[in-house]
């Protein structure tokens, strides 16, 4: 069989072969469901985005602190907010800590969890493709 025949079958064979789809993520990152009460802001369903995230309250409010510069705190599956926040700032935010912290950036999958690497870094480790990256702690 010559190298031209070879290559009219394989083309053959690769256009009958069916369209594979991209593969769709159903998940979706929650939105922040907060309200102002004076001059604090409260996010109240921090239970269901650590949920959703896979990770610890504490964690989201350590990240959410440092990204405003304001000290929170949690109370009753809350995080309570020194000062005042628009929803859009606080939805923002929540993308970039899911974007940064929740979901592979090779495969876009949120299966995963973070291994302490020692001096503010971390280890990004996915469960669904088994990509290991290192990332800058919150």
């Amino acid at each position: 069989m010559s190298d031209e025949e070879y290559e009219r079958l394989l083309d053959r064979a690769f256009s009958k072969m069916p369209k594979l789809a991209e593969a769709v993520s159903d998940f979706k990152i929650p939105a922040v469901d907060s309200l102002i009460q004076g001059n604090k802001t409260i996010i109240k369903n921090l239970s269901a985005l650590a949920d959703r995230a896979r990770r610890n309250p504490d964690d989201i409010a350590r990240y959410v602190s440092k990204e405003l510069a304001v000290p929170v705190g949690v109370e009753d599956q809350r995080l309570v907010i020194s000062g005042k926040f628009t929803p859009d700032d606080l939805n923002r935010r929540m993308q970039r800590y899911f974007e940064a912290y929740v979901l592979c950036k090779e495969c876009h999958h949120p299966d995963s969890h973070l291994e302490v690497a020692g001096r503010g870094m971390f280890y990004f480790v996915c469960e669904a493709c088994g990509a290991r990256y290192g990332i800058k702690s919150y």
